[in-house]
């Protein structure tokens, strides 16, 4: 049965959701953390048994200038493997955007992005991260682990503000994590999959073949992007409002000296901070699982306020039934490209490829989006199958919807 998740908005949400330079700049902020929020799973409450797990700060950290936005420690949640899945590990990259400017990455630093002060001390583990066989068929007795995202550059900043006490140390605490969890065991790995969220999906895409690296060639390791195909696309008035906030992070947060030379050796730093110029160099298997209509990039991307001054948008932005001819043409636009983009990622037969023509936004967290009775498919197949079927080589896959609206099992978001 179709699903739309529905989400209400207050009025001042919906006027301060675009990238604008208002006086009311700490309001737009707070929209854009409470769009995030809703978008990477937390419309979900846990349930009554629901597995909540301890966050866990790296306390040697801190020593090594691997320090959130505000110089707290990094944390992750971890929850150890059993029976067959003893010497497996799954990382889970969070997302929650990023801080192209200081104002942004100031603010960010009062919240949970920015600070493990404000991180919940316990964390609901579903999905991809649940320990059910019936919720999570083939990860569930693995050691699982979230790690939290608190830099604002997914996970590839070096560098300091001190005028403003900020610290991007993003790479830091990829290295400083990976370095205890290999500690904890991770080092005797027999397969391990790196996975993320949002822009936790670009950090899984960033630092995919570091991930590999850390393991003897013995271990199979692979790689998963979940809604992390952030496309350099252009919004309904002509801008380019990804590419712009873009700019910042990588110039504010020093991403430039981690990104891939691969990729720097041809094109500017901005331009390979977009997935669609890495992936083809990517040496490590790895899974793009993405809406053709990524929630996110409709609402921040392709109709930021400030380019639909008026409003003509509007209607069409908080519910895609509303569009008209004209705009969904728009939008199938968006799909083409980000089917252009994959082409030759695709032929790769090492690769995998879930991607679903419904609007949403990170589904390998969210337990009606993984793996339930209704949870979306393509070639009736749901996305944890999918994913699984790929990772132990049971048999390729590379599935690509048919263009909307002909998908009826999509958990579509609307905004009201």
């Amino acid at each position: 049965m179709k699903r739309v998740l529905i989400w209400v908005l207050s009025l001042w949400s919906i006027v301060g959701i675009g990238w604008s330079r208002s006086e009311d700049g700490l309001q737009e902020l707070k929209a854009k953390d409470r769009l995030l929020s809703f978008l990477e799973k937390d419309a979900v409450s846990p349930g009554a048994n629901s597995l909540m797990i301890p966050l866990t700060l790296i306390q040697g950290a801190a020593s090594k200038g691997a320090v959130c936005l505000d110089r707290t420690p990094p944390g992750y949640h971890l929850d150890r493997g059993f029976g067959s899945g003893s010497n497996s590990w799954l990382i889970q990259l969070e997302g929650g955007g990023w801080c192209n400017t200081v104002r942004s990455c100031v603010f960010r630093k009062t919240t949970r992005r920015g600070s493990s002060k404000f991180m919940e001390k316990r964390l609901n583990f579903t999905g991809i991260l649940s320990n059910k066989a019936e919720e999570n068929p083939d990860f569930y007795n693995w050691n699982r682990v979230k790690l939290r995202y608190c830099d604002g550059a997914s996970f590839a900043g070096e560098g300091q503000n001190e005028a403003n006490q900020l610290y991007f140390r993003g790479q830091r605490i990829w290295s400083a994590a990976m370095e205890e969890l290999m500690a904890k065991g991770m080092q005797n790995a027999e397969q391990a999959l790196l996975s993320g969220c949002s822009a936790g999906g670009l950090a899984s895409i960033l630092h995919c073949d570091e991930f590999k690296d850390l393991f003897p060639i013995t271990t199979k390791v692979k790689c998963l992007s979940d809604a992390g195909v952030f496309l350099d696309a252009t919004n309904v008035a002509g801008g380019h409002t990804l590419r712009d906030m873009y700019r910042g992070v990588v110039t504010l947060q020093g991403v430039q000296k981690n990104l891939p030379n691969t990729c720097t050796s041809q094109m500017d730093p901005t331009s390979c901070f977009f997935p669609q110029n890495l992936i083809a160099n990517i040496q490590t298997p790895l899974f793009l699982l993405n809406a053709a209509y990524d929630a996110w990039q409709v609402q921040e991307s392709l109709i930021p306020s400030s380019a639909d001054p008026h409003g003509f948008w509007r209607d069409c932005k908080m519910d895609h039934s509303h569009c008209n001819s004209s705009q969904m043409l728009f939008l199938q636009d968006f799909r083409n490209q980000m089917l252009s983009v994959i082409n030759g990622f695709s032929m790769s037969n090492q690769n995998g490829l879930f991607i679903n023509s419904c609007f949403a936004h990170c589904q390998s967290e969210r337990q009606d989006t993984w793996y339930a009775n209704d949870s979306p498919r393509i070639g009736n197949k749901a996305i944890a199958a999918s994913v699984g079927d790929w990772f132990f080589d049971r048999t390729a896959t590379k599935a690509i919807d048919c263009p909307y609206p002909c998908d009826n099992t999509c958990h579509n978001l609307i905004f009201k």
